[in-house]
């Protein structure tokens, strides 16, 4: 069977052609038997197909000798978490994140959390599940179960698999890990700083309410003075206000409009898996990931001084500017999560950032958490008594930028080589760290080409000039197409 969900940094396809209980099942006993994993931990979001996929998975984790630990619906930081606190040997997460309602999709860690890419073990999974008998699967599959569900049912959420014959193997069991991620994700900030705030969180019907739920009330218990303006929180595998993704404009109106109508001091919304959060100051206009990263930099650097801080290498003037004025160390390293966490452990940086508004924290494995984020802006609001749009708009006019701006191209090369023709003799700083990064003394910008359409990302920021920066994007642009 040739398997064609596999990326180069997890498992996504579109459900019945790419990904489904026959899959699953390959994918979790090729997991145990090539990672040699003897305690794994699994969750899943809450689609609709992330439950029986999961347990289809759990049934191959099975068969090829582990002993599973199943904490249901989670976010994918939970299994992040629980991988590394309960001490197991790997951990999946059922999720498609952003993707589209037919599609689903897994991605895996190993022992102490770190990743599982393709580069380090992730295709060698893909092709030893190729190779296992279909007749076997399948009777494998029936042992786990009482009937084949059909498609229709599996797409609506029925499972093929019973969880009472896979307690009977005495290697499955069902517990909650809240309560210990819950008491983590709040340690990364004192609550004797919080004065009285009024929070809008956007769960967009995701698996981020139910965790939201748990901080609310240690936060209540605790008598710490936050009010949540709850929106699409109820998690709905249907996601009947569309899938949560807040890096689309169209995405965000529910969250803002929130905002301005309770006077809340901040707006935040999670996509479906809750891996990245997206913030809204009390003016109910969204934050760019890439300001962010430079708040979040500056809380750590308070708390820690001297630390290493990570960043990815498309905008970055502000952040190196906020951590060499608090004394911290910026390291630059190339763009995603697998090149970001081996980077912060290779340097123990305490915090990574992304302007893709993924953050990466030491103590949580390295790993990225959607959940500590809006804990650490939301404590600077109270210690610096500052509006987020304040603390936010100083940075902008610092440093403004263009955001990441896609184009769709003929031919990206030949328009890559324009720019360089043009530009390159000029700069003062030539960076290859990812894509091409160049510098002018007041403005730079980095062009990085797709690795799976024909598409280039230019990002363009300037130091204090916006209309520079804008001009420049034009010029860009217009170079490009």
């Amino acid at each position: 069977m040739k398997i064609t969900c596999f990326k180069a940094y997890d498992i996504r396809g579109k459900l019945i052609e790419q990904l489904d209980e026959n899959i699953a099942y390959r994918i979790g006993r090729a997991f145990a038997e090539q990672m040699s994993a003897k305690t794994v931990v699994v969750g899943g979001d809450v689609r609709l197909t992330s439950e029986p996929l999961k347990l289809a998975l759990t049934a191959g984790l099975i068969d090829g000798g582990a002993t599973v630990t199943d904490l249901g619906m989670t976010g994918t930081e939970e299994i992040y978490f629980a991988t590394k606190h309960l001490g197991m040997d790997g951990g999946i997460e059922v999720t498609a994140s952003h993707n589209p309602i037919d599609y689903n999709g897994m991605k895996l860690v190993k022992a102490d959390s770190k990743p599982v890419s393709g580069d380090t073990g992730l295709f060698a999974i893909r092709d030893l599940a190729q190779t296992y008998d279909n007749d076997e699967v399948k009777s494998r599959l029936a042992f786990y179960g009482s009937e084949t569900v059909s498609n229709e049912a599996f797409i609506s959420g029925k499972s093929s698999i019973e969880i009472d014959k896979l307690l009977t193997t005495e290697k499955y069991k069902a517990v909650s890990n809240m309560a210990d991620y819950v008491e983590h994700i709040l340690s990364y900030v004192d609550l004797s700083n919080f004065t009285p705030l009024k929070l809008v969180v956007n769960a967009g019907n995701g698996a981020a309410g139910e965790a939201l739920d748990a901080i609310e009330k240690v936060l209540s218990d605790s008598n710490i003075p936050i009010e949540f303006v709850k929106v699409h929180h109820t998690p709905d595998g249907s996601f009947p206000n569309g899938i949560p993704n807040p890096l689309l404009p169209e995405s965000r109106a529910d969250t803002a409009n929130a905002v301005k109508a309770s006077g809340a001091d901040m707006g935040i919304a999670w996509d479906g898996d809750f891996d990245r959060c997206f913030l809204f100051d009390e003016t109910g206009d969204f934050v760019e990931g890439y300001y962010i990263v430079g708040l979040l930099a500056k809380a750590f650097l308070d708390k820690d001084p001297g630390s290493k801080i990570i960043y990815d290498p498309r905008v970055y003037w502000n952040t190196e500017d906020i951590v060499t004025s608090a004394g911290g160390v910026p390291i630059k390293s190339k763009t995603g999560h697998a090149f970001i966490k081996e980077r912060m452990r290779a340097d123990d940086a305490v915090y990574g950032g992304e302007m893709s508004a993924h953050h990466y924290f030491r103590d949580f494995a390295y790993c990225d958490s959607g959940m500590i984020p809006w804990l650490l802006v939301a404590e600077l609001l109270c210690t610096t008594k500052k509006p987020l749009s304040k603390l936010v708009k100083e940075r902008i006019a610092a440093f403004p930028s263009s955001g990441e701006i896609n184009s769709t191209l003929a031919d990206p090369d030949a328009s890559i080589k324009s720019v360089l023709d043009k530009y390159e003799s000029q700069a003062t700083v030539v960076d290859y760290t990812d894509g091409i990064g160049l510098e002018f003394g007041t403005w730079r910008f980095n062009l990085r080409k797709s690795n799976t359409e024909p598409v280039v990302r230019l990002n363009v920021e300037s130091k204090g000039d916006i209309a520079l920066m804008e001009q420049k994007t034009a010029e860009l642009l217009a170079l490009l197409k």
